[in-house]
């Protein structure tokens, strides 16, 4: 058990130390979502109508915040597929280390990855005008559920990686599953606004459940159930993904 854990925080001191040498992933998970903060608040906020909040900015933030942490999962995605494809994943088989490690220790190097996104994000909402309306127990425990959603996602596209043939095209599994959740959900706009047949899909969506939840930590909106049905939302995902996960690996690494 021991040995499994150190390779796995081994292979993921490796992922990291990867990404300074690939600046095109810093920019996927830190300009790209700031660009998508400034476009909404700037160009979209002033025809959208959020009854409850004085700003835009307090109602975009939390479902921003939860669109790009779920796309944090693609720096998994991309890497996975990259170490697939030249066989470095054969040369990890024949070394004396724990399989479980290499997809353990891919999905753990994002948590930093998250960290960090989740940090610029908030810095530059706060930049906008957004304000928190809680207290730091409450902003805490936001975080650590962004942090445990990008986990999950982490698995989602570990699994796309694994089944796709190609890094493009588990991306391309990768948008096609997030654009219709997070736009299709409460994150951009009141799921009241949206017609009678998508209210009922976006009512259901864990992306709706996920962004209520961070909106009742962050910005003191109605929790109902909220926040534990996005712990098990993400609860589950994890289990779901990480067993399809594991034996999807052992089909690639014994063919």
């Amino acid at each position: 058990m021991k040995d499994a854990v150190a390779d796995t925080f081994v292979i993921a001191q490796r992922n990291l130390r990867r990404i300074p040498r690939a600046p095109d992933l810093l920019i996927s998970f830190t300009v790209q979502p700031i660009m998508f903060i400034l476009l909404f608040a700037y160009v979209f906020g002033g025809a959208i109508e959020t009854p409850g909040y004085d700003d835009y900015i307090d109602f975009l933030m939390p479902g921003i915040v939860v669109q790009a942490i779920s796309f944090g999962g693609f720096v998994t995605a991309i890497g996975l597929s990259s170490d697939l494809e030249k066989g470095l994943i054969d040369r990890f088989r024949s070394l004396p280390m724990s399989r479980a490690a290499v997809l353990a220790g891919r999905t753990l190097a994002d948590v930093a990855t998250n960290l960090l996104q989740l940090t610029v994000l908030v810095v530059v909402g706060l930049l906008i005008g957004f304000t928190f309306d809680a207290n730091v127990l409450e902003i805490v425990a936001g975080f650590a559920l962004m942090l445990l959603f990008g986990y999950a996602f982490s698995w989602v596209f570990a699994w796309c990686a694994l089944v796709a043939s190609s890094g493009e095209s588990a991306q391309a599994i990768g948008f096609i599953l997030i654009f219709p959740l997070s736009f299709a959900s409460s994150a951009f706009v009141p799921v009241e606004s949206m017609p009678d047949w998508l209210q009922v899909f976006a009512e259901i969506n864990p992306f709706t459940t996920l962004t209520d939840a961070l909106r009742a930590l962050w910005v003191g909106a109605p929790a109902g159930d909220d926040v534990w049905l996005a712990v098990l939302w993400c609860v589950g995902l994890t289990a779901v993904f990480a067993t399809l996960s594991v034996a999807r690996y052992r089909r690639a690494v014994t063919r």
